[in-house]
């Protein structure tokens, strides 16, 4: 049988009170500040000069290849690995000052392979972190409840399957209720089910005002749920923004689709031959014929002047669909542009 989480609050000793609301939050101010944040090993530089502003109370993502430096940025972000140059401050705290390790205790981390001990089970597992972290014991059980796994607290993590291991790891991530979260590929391992689980759990913790980095690489996920995001490439910040900002920034074509029956197609392509070559170029829109009509890519300032050549062609156009340019494609475009 599928384990549910249990997405209500639970009712937690280390529940702090004054946490911010959703509208107490300010979200110009700053829960982590990098300025010109550098990490070097040898001649490899892992993060070159990084300046970002994650802003409190904000779901900010970190996206980029394999070896761009996401890793190493959030080692660095959670005073694991002290960078070779450049300021980091997270809750006003310097990442190397004598203040953070009690800025650390307000902190989670979900690494990309959490670090699991196959001898205990669930349950030890997270007296283990929250003894660690110093963190109340009586809170781990309420937290192996959130995340599903009461069934399985006194299991071995042997046992465990992917999904689960990485369920364990996102519960001791969430102990002694931290402001800043860190999800270094989070969903790795769960099935669609336990991910619509984690996100949604992740929207009651913005609620509440905490303040949260996820990197990814399955990008559809982050489109929705991120308020701005950075693309990493070779340890740089290439684009930093929210992903209606990136879109406007790189002016990707608007993917159209016209549902047509196959004797009005003709009428459609004459429609759309009188757009003005002002504003789909010299080379006129890019037309692909499909099994239910046409698929358009189509400049975004050409939108309206499109809708208005369509407009004669009246019952015989059963359906027009547009659609804005994924992450996905934002992130590829930002990659050609390097």
């Amino acid at each position: 049988m599928r384990a549910e989480w249990n997405l209500a609050p639970a009712a937690q000793p280390e529940s702090n009170p004054s946490m911010p609301n959703e509208s107490a939050i300010d979200h110009r101010a700053s829960a982590i500040t990098l300025r010109g944040v550098s990490k070097h090993y040898g001649a490899l530089r892992a993060v070159d000069g990084v300046d970002l502003d994650v802003r409190r109370g904000e779901v900010f993502g970190l996206i980029g290849h394999n070896g761009a430096g996401k890793s190493t940025l959030f080692k660095m972000m959670l005073g694991l690995v002290l960078p070779s140059a450049g300021q980091i401050e997270v809750a006003g705290s310097p990442v190397s000052g004598k203040g953070f390790r009690a800025v650390r205790r307000q902190m989670g981390y979900l690494p990309e392979n959490v670090v699991l001990w196959d001898n205990l089970d669930g349950l030890e597992t997270m007296h283990f972190f929250a003894r660690l972290k110093g963190a109340p014991l009586a809170d781990c059980p309420a937290l192996l409840d959130r995340v599903g796994l009461t069934h399985a607290g006194k299991r071995p993590v042997r046992e465990y399957s992917k999904g689960m291991r990485q369920r364990l790891g996102f519960a001791q991530a969430l102990l002694g209720s931290p402001q800043v979260l860190f999800l270094d590929e989070p969903t790795t391992g769960l099935d669609p089910h336990a991910i619509r689980q984690f996100y949604d759990t992740l929207a009651e913790l913005r609620q509440q005002g905490v303040t949260m980095v996820i990197s990814s690489h399955i990008l559809a996920e982050l489109q929705a749920r991120v308020d701005r995001l950075a693309v990493l490439a070779s340890g740089r910040v290439q684009a930093l923004g929210s992903v209606q900002q990136l879109r406007e920034q790189h002016d990707l074509p608007l993917a159209v689709t016209l549902r047509l029956a196959p004797a009005d197609v003709a009428a459609a392509e004459q429609a759309l031959a009188r757009l003005p070559a002002l504003l789909v170029g010299e080379r006129g829109l890019a037309i692909e014929h499909v099994a239910d009509g046409l698929q358009l890519s189509c400049p975004r300032l050409a939108k309206m002047a499109l809708l208005q050549v369509l407009a004669p062609l009246g019952a015989r156009l059963i359906d027009v669909q547009i659609t804005e340019p994924s992450l996905e494609d934002l992130f590829f475009s930002t990659e050609e542009q390097r």
